[in-house]
């Protein structure tokens, strides 16, 4: 497969292109539902390249490669796979490069990665510990030396400065320039930025990197990193963590609408296709490109690519060949401006009719072989098969119209489309954490250890969660941001549960059909209500745990309960795996929030259910790791490391749902008793 520049310096002069970011899915479900979602995309969409974000070590990593190898040799995509350096050993990293090689991948990203630990060392095969691996820079020179040009190298930047409380400057591009220069001297082919919503601050970004006195960036692709807003949640949190600034132009937009979920999405398409729109405007070297952070999800993308004119069509193709006589499309497809998520959007161009394509030529020219079969059908067609009318399904215009979920055959497609995160169906590709980096606790040694410092016993974790839960403490590991307004409804519960040593990580009180309109626990479209039933999600001791299950299994409390629990050596149990659960029908899944609305079937954004629990344990326990490793080889710094690692050891994550939802203390007066 080509180089992500050489796929560049070959488009013709003014061309724009994009590429697409994917994460691997974290469960079996979500990669296989991922694989059609790409096939999708890739026919409707084209992108020029995609990248596959990575995660360090273990299982993770190979389903880095796993998905890599989807793109690369399943569907053909031109891929870039991230490589993060930092906590790295040599030998993974040259295990990584290897296995992209092998895959035919080319393209790399090469970034640093979380703050190096100290435990992380890297052996020279002589004994000695070498940190080979400390900056971006460094992998950039090590890829360079030992694979000369055969990779295509592209580099992070951070349009407003990159924001590590390490550095006195702070959050300065101006600081930034230095370590990017020495970057791409060292060999570096692009820069890919990371995302953005102030447009303004990007200009100077770009308009300072085109005149830099080293010239290194004259004529360099610099592609800009664009996120979609997907909820209002997740894109505070995600401007949050990445340090992106929000103008208040356009906070005031989303604020405008945050009680309102598919209105959150259509000023989110509006707010992107704005600034991509304003970029395109802009002077260029060469063809402008795009970047997009998909999270795994495509209404939204693919909204925005169409409405900035970004999708790609060559008169070659088949189903750009455009006809007198109109072609109808099935299930109700319409050619008029379509909606995202029952509100019309403004269309860029509206699809024309296409001339109806053969078997043999969609969605690619076959082969035409004369044999009564073929040995590989993807690529050849029998004479008789490549008479064939293709079924008007198979054509582009209508392959977009699906990811953009129009249709019956669309909303299938987009299900997931309401926000997917810890608690959203498993099935989903966007299910699980932000970025697909994997486990991570999102800051550095010295921003953690100023948070949570060094705690000797478990009193002093108790304290830690409660002072999160009362608002003095900003983050613990499990979460990066305090309580929410529904959170604090609940607040004087989640206190005692903590003061009694279990420490909660998730929660949500019992509502029974509030308006969705209402400020607390409202969501979704106007005159509708909303539903949740309440749960809690702790980490407990053993001993209390064996107490718990007593209790949960007793005949007086088990018709009313759901459970899960779980540890670090991966025991399993659950209310669903006891005969008496599977005899009633019990499947395992349990809606926890869901929403009727006026013309809409019941919306269910929040599930609970055996594989999103054993998904999330896994992470939750590796976040438990994370914090260990924080902490040095020192005498002060060990005692806090065994404690962690012996707590870890310990204790029970343990999911408790009460199913009575008009019960507003069920839950917590069972436990709590």
């Amino acid at each position: 497969m080509e180089k992500i520049t050489t796929k560049i310096a070959a488009l013709p002069p003014g061309t724009p292109y994009f590429s697409l970011e994917f994460f691997p899915p974290k469960t079996p479900m979500g990669s296989s539902n991922l694989r059609a979602r790409l096939a999708r995309m890739s026919h409707s969409l084209r992108p020029l390249f995609v990248t596959v974000t990575w995660g360090a070590g273990g299982s993770t990593a190979d389903r880095s490669l796993e998905l890599a190898e989807l793109c690369q040799r399943e569907l053909g995509l031109t891929t870039c796979l991230h490589l993060t350096c930092t906590n790295m050993k040599r030998e993974l990293v040259d295990r990584a490069l290897e296995d992209a090689k092998a895959l035919g991948v080319r393209n790399i990203l090469a970034l640093r990665g979380d703050p190096p630990r100290e435990d992380y060392g890297y052996s020279d095969g002589g004994g000695a510990e070498e940190k080979e691996f400390e900056w971006a820079v460094d992998l950039v020179r090590y890829i360079r030396k030992g694979y000369g040009d055969y990779f295509c190298i592209g580099v992070a930047a951070y349009p407003e400065g990159h924001a590590d409380e390490s550095h006195p400057e702070g959050q300065s591009l101006e600081h930034d320039l230095p370590y990017l220069v020495e970057k791409v001297k060292a060999g570096a082919d692009f820069v890919m930025t990371q995302l953005f919503f102030d447009v303004e601050a990007y200009d100077k970004f770009e308009r300072r990197l085109r005149e830099h006195e080293s010239g290194v960036f004259k004529d360099l692709p610099i592609i800009p990193g664009m996120m979609p807003i997907q909820s209002y949640q997740m894109i505070k949190r995600t401007t949050k963590l990445s340090h992106a600034k929000m103008p208040k132009a356009v906070m005031d937009r989303l604020d405008a609408v945050k009680g309102d979920d598919e209105m959150v999405k259509k000023v989110g398409v509006d707010i992107v296709s704005e600034l991509v729109t304003h970029i395109q405007n802009q002077p260029s070297p060469g063809p402008r490109g795009f970047h997009f952070y998909t999270l795994n999800l495509e209404k939204a993308v693919s909204f925005i690519l169409e409405r900035t004119n970004l999708i790609p069509c060559s008169p070659t193709d088949d189903d750009c060949a455009i006809v007198e006589e109109p072609m109808s499309l099935p299930l109700q497809f319409s050619v008029q401006a379509l909606s995202i998520n029952g509100s019309q959007t403004n269309r860029s161009h509206h699809r024309k009719s296409r001339r109806q394509s053969s078997v043999g030529a969609d969605p690619y020219n076959r082969i035409i072989v004369t044999a009564p079969k073929t040995s590989n059908p993807s690529y050849e067609a029998t004479g008789l098969e490549a008479g064939i009318p293709a079924e008007p399904i198979n054509t582009r215009a209508n392959t977009l119209a699906i990811s953009e979920g129009e249709g019956s055959l669309g909303r299938e497609a987009t299900w997931d489309d309401f926000p997917n995160g810890r608690w959203g169906d498993a099935r989903s590709p966007a299910y699980g954490e932000i970025d697909g980096y994997g486990v991570s606790l999102h800051m550095s040694v010295n921003q953690a250890i100023k948070l949570w410092g060094y705690p000797t016993s478990r009193e002093d974790i108790t304290d830690l969660f409660i002072r999160h839960i009362e608002g003095s403490l900003s983050a613990i590991p499990w979460s990066e941001q305090g309580l929410n307004e529904e959170s604090h409804t609940i607040k004087s519960q989640l206190l005692k549960l903590n003061k009694k040593g279990w420490w909660t990580v998730a929660s949500q009180p019992a509502v029974n059909g509030v308006r969705s309109s209402d400020p607390v626990f409202g969501w979704g479209p106007k005159n509708g209500f909303v539903f949740q039933k309440a749960f809690v999600e702790l980490f407990l001791p053993s001993e209390d745990w064996k107490t718990l299950q007593s209790k949960l299994t007793s005949p007086s409390i088990s018709p009313f309960v759901s459970w899960y629990a779980s540890n670090a050596a991966g025991d399993y149990l659950s209310s669903e795996s006891n005969t008496a659960s599977k005899a009633e029908g019990g499947n395992g899944t349990n809606a926890v929030t869901w929403g009727a609305f006026p013309g809409k079937e019941i919306i269910t954004p929040t599930i609970i259910e055996e594989v999103s629990f054993r998904a999330w344990a896994e992470e939750a326990f590796g976040i438990w790791g994370e914090w260990g490793r924080v902490y040095g080889p020192g005498e002060k710094g060990q005692r806090s490391r065994k404690l962690i690692e012996g707590v870890k050891g310990d204790v029970w994550l343990v999911n408790v749902i009460h199913h009575g939802y008009v019960e507003k203390e069920g839950l917590w007066e069972m436990l709590l008793e």
